[in-house]
């Protein structure tokens, strides 16, 4: 498999790091950001190819990350995978709205994460 740049979004520490250990491990490169400012100035610097994004985010939540993101000329093409608590309808319908491109619910299986980086769209 491809090695990709994965950007990890959760302000639980310890759910961040252990998907970031993971993929890590699987060969990728990952950078780790716990709310949402954060998120974006390592997306502006490390353009990443992918983001797994928590919705639940102090200082920017991750609808407004994804929009940002979505607004930046380098970053539009990089594949949002929303990674959260949140799996009411409304939340799936706002997520697409502000670019997200797959809404999963915790707990994630680590081999779908894995499986979902081989795919580009």
């Amino acid at each position: 498999m491809t090695p990709r740049r994965v950007l990890v979004v959760d302000d639980n520490v310890d759910t961040a790091n252990s998907i970031a250990m993971l993929l890590q491990h699987a060969g990728h490169d990952v950078q780790v950001a716990h709310d949402g400012l954060k998120a974006l100035e390592l997306a502006r610097r490390s353009r990443p190819e992918f983001v797994f994004l928590d919705l639940g985010l102090p200082k920017l939540d991750g609808f407004e990350v994804a929009r940002a993101l979505r607004r930046e000329p380098d970053l539009g093409g990089v594949r949002i995978i929303a990674i959260t608590g949140y799996g009411q309808e409304a939340d799936r319908r706002k997520g697409e709205e502000a670019g997200i491109d797959q809404h999963l619910l915790k707990p994630v299986d680590p081999a779908f994460l894995e499986s979902l980086l081989g795919a580009r769209r």
